[in-house]
């Protein structure tokens, strides 16, 4: 038969293609559970037996310029969109090609889909996909109302169960969507359970629809999704209203979940009745019978099962040739090797024409007037990107570095955001997926912790999608000790962004390098941690003459900020004028490695090689603090070369004190450096 032209959307439902989406679904549900989990080519499946034909009505809906977030049930929405069966089937089997190149479970998918709706890449944890959707939402009303480019009526899909609803995600893209009417559709597919919990420990009254009623900016629809007719009619109002409102809406369909949670969970926690009271709510007897009503009778059904069961088998042949990839490509694409992502990025100005040889101008000046001139210069020269965050707006930031910028730039460019690092970063990761470039801005260190789950599924997205997909942003976070410290301001803890495999780190100590690897970054294709010290925003050493509009500074490239023979002193950040002062009088290479992620692991070889004593230095605690890497790899690589132990100096295992002389004793000072480094050349 032909396919189905993805772009066309209408009222009227083709039953027939609902049917033979609906029995495809439930035909890769038998193979895997009857014959590819048992023989333990398939390890993770999840039927979406129940859920499959609400979710093929919707995805029928969808078309060029929609985006779709699913979940791990999702599957059925996807082969509404078009996706190839040998590819479903294969990234469950974890074969090659497929969403990831066997590098993912095959129930978190991706797929581009040039022509249609692209089926954003989702994630593992629940209620993960929600802020990604609401980002992608604003992307589609920035396009609009600012760059003029895209489908006037263009959507966000998100998908969720009801147990998703209790998460912070799915507040976030509601607050999001409501307080800016985004065009976001939030279907919640409403089986009652969460694994083995009912939905009375997700949602008061178990209805979250009801419960949203009087959400302002937010129209409900809610409904049985086993119902072909009242499903069909619910899904085309919704869709409608987003579509030709511009507005957002919840669509909340009740189904039943008619296999576990996943193949492992043999449900001991229903009773027979309810099990059998789920089976007679089972949607396909009722699609059967609404199509005989629409003249596809007895034997066209048939036909239709034995199409689809022929075609599920053909691509399951297809899938196991293509067999596992090589095992030695499992370490590429985590950051961009040249090779344009399908979907996402693309938004970063051209690097040519830069430089990376300093022009020094000016008057030297500091670290805030820096960024912000960077900033200025990037919105300015480039309409996709945009910088937010809380109080980023008329204040200016608390720290100052965007002030004047949304008065310049305006609201749609520059703006505050709610109260939730996980809906700013993952607005942002949704915005860099449609193609803007995203410059969020976490006010403090410590307040990233919420936005864990998204930082490290941005990071991981290049490599999980084999290249597909990527979100790249650059991603502002102060912190560090200022004046005095405490536990909620002054954290550094850089270590956990590098260890987030696909972001890349930014150390800068003063306003040169803030510029270059400022620029960029605004300019690559990767997400970057940029880490903009508190202590050093207005420092006077940290202060430097403009380095010229076209510097940009490569990452993985250290500076030597003093040069001897004695010993080689590695740091970054605040620590660096600190170890220069510290090595006074000292013949020592001061080397300030400015970025973390990738580190010019070339340059502290070779001058440890030299001078044959290596002395780490950061602000971070001791244990697992990144300058342990760094002493690992002098360790591997040139142990022999030494005359004296790898030392560190570091803050000690507390939390960063808050009275000025508790916190000056916990930091590596001068004196504790200089002692360090008389024993090391003692040694």
């Amino acid at each position: 038969m032909a396919e189905r032209d993805p772009g066309k959307v209408t009222a009227d439902v083709d039953w027939r293609e609902v049917a033979r989406l609906v029995l495809t679904s439930r035909e890769m549900d038998r193979l895997e559970e009857q014959e590819l989990v048992p023989a333990k080519k398939v390890l993770y499946q999840f039927s979406a037996r129940g859920h499959d034909m609400a979710q093929v009505l919707l995805g029928m809906q969808l078309k060029d310029g929609d985006a779709a977030c699913g979940y791990y049930r999702s599957r059925p929405l996807l082969l509404a969109l078009g996706v190839p069966l040998a590819d479903a089937l294969g990234s469950g089997m974890g074969l090659a090609g497929g969403y990831s190149d066997g590098r993912d479970i095959g129930v978190v998918f991706n797929y581009p889909n040039p022509g249609g709706a692209h089926a954003l890449p989702m994630c593992g944890g629940v209620g993960a996909q929600y802020t990604p959707a609401a980002g992608w939402a604003q992307a589609i009303a920035y396009k609009q109302q600012v760059l003029k480019d895209g489908p006037d009526d263009a959507i966000a899909l998100v998908l969720g169960g009801d147990a998703s609803c209790a998460t912070g995600g799915f507040w976030s893209a509601v607050t999001i969507a409501t307080t800016q009417q985004l065009p976001l559709l939030i279907y919640v597919e409403d089986n009652g359970y969460g694994i083995s919990v009912t939905s009375d420990y997700q949602t008061p009254g178990r209805d979250i629809a009801a419960n949203l009623e009087s959400f302002s900016g937010l129209t409900i629809f809610n409904g049985d999704g086993t119902d072909p007719v009242e499903a069909a009619r619910l899904v085309n109002a919704a869709v409608s209203h987003v579509r030709g409102n511009r507005a957002p809406a919840l669509l909340r369909l009740t189904v039943p979940r008619l296999e576990g949670h996943s193949f492992q969970d043999t449900q001991t926690y229903k009773s027979e009745d309810e099990i059998a009271a789920e089976w007679a709510r089972d949607p396909l007897p009722k699609l059967k019978a609404h199509c005989e009503k629409m003249q596809i009778g007895e034997q066209q059904w048939a036909d239709i099962e034995r199409e689809t069961a022929w075609q599920v088998e053909a691509a399951r042949t297809k899938a196991e040739a293509r067999g596992v990839s090589l095992p030695e490509n499992v370490t590429r694409n985590v950051f961009f090797e040249g090779e344009m992502q399908q979907v996402g990025g693309g938004a970063g100005l051209s690097l040519d024409g830069t430089t990376d040889t300093p022009a020094p101008e000016g008057q030297r000046i500091n670290m805030v007037t820096a960024i912000r001139r960077v900033l200025d210069q990037e919105l300015q020269a480039n309409p996709r990107m945009l910088v937010f965050g809380e109080d980023v707006g008329p204040k200016g930031g608390v720290h100052a570095v965007t002030l004047g910028l949304q008065e310049k730039f305006g609201r749609e460019r520059v703006f505050d955001t709610s109260l939730n690092e996980e809906g700013i970063v993952g607005r942002a990761v949704g915005m860099a997926l449609a193609g803007l470039m995203p410059v969020p801005e976490i006010q403090f260190r410590k307040y990233a912790e919420p936005a864990t789950e998204q930082i490290h599924d941005c990071g991981t997205m290049r490599w999980r999608t084999n290249n597909r997909f990527a979100a790249p942003m650059v991603l502002r976070v102060p912190g560090g000790f200022f004046k005095g410290g405490d536990p909620w301001h002054s954290m550094t803890n850089e270590v956990e962004f590098v260890h987030n495999p696909g972001w890349k780190v930014a150390v800068p100590s003063n306003a040169e390098d803030a510029v270059g690897l400022l620029r960029g970054s605004l300019r690559g294709n990767d997400p970057v941690l940029f880490f903009e010290h508190r202590a050093m925003l207005d420092d006077s050493w940290a202060r430097r003459a403009w380095p010229g509009d076209d510097y940009v500074l490569p990452f993985g490239r250290a500076k030597k900020t003093r040069e001897g023979d004695k010993i080689t002193i590695v740091t970054w950040g605040a620590m660096v004028p600190r170890c220069e002062a510290a090595a006074e009088g000292v013949s020592a290479d001061v080397i300030d490695l400015r970025t973390l992620m990738p580190w010019d692991r070339e340059m502290v070889l070779a001058s440890v090689r030299r001078t044959r004593r290596c002395l780490i230095v950061h602000e971070d605690l001791r244990t697992g603090g990144f300058g342990a890497e760094i002493a690992a790899v002098v360790a591997d690589e040139a142990f022999l070369d030494l005359d004296a132990p790898v030392a560190r100096v570091t803050m000690p295992d507390i939390p960063s004190p808050h009275h000025p002389k508790l916190m000056e004793w916990a930091l590596p000072s001068p004196a504790s450096i200089r002692a360090e480094i008389d024993r090391l050349v003692g040694f």
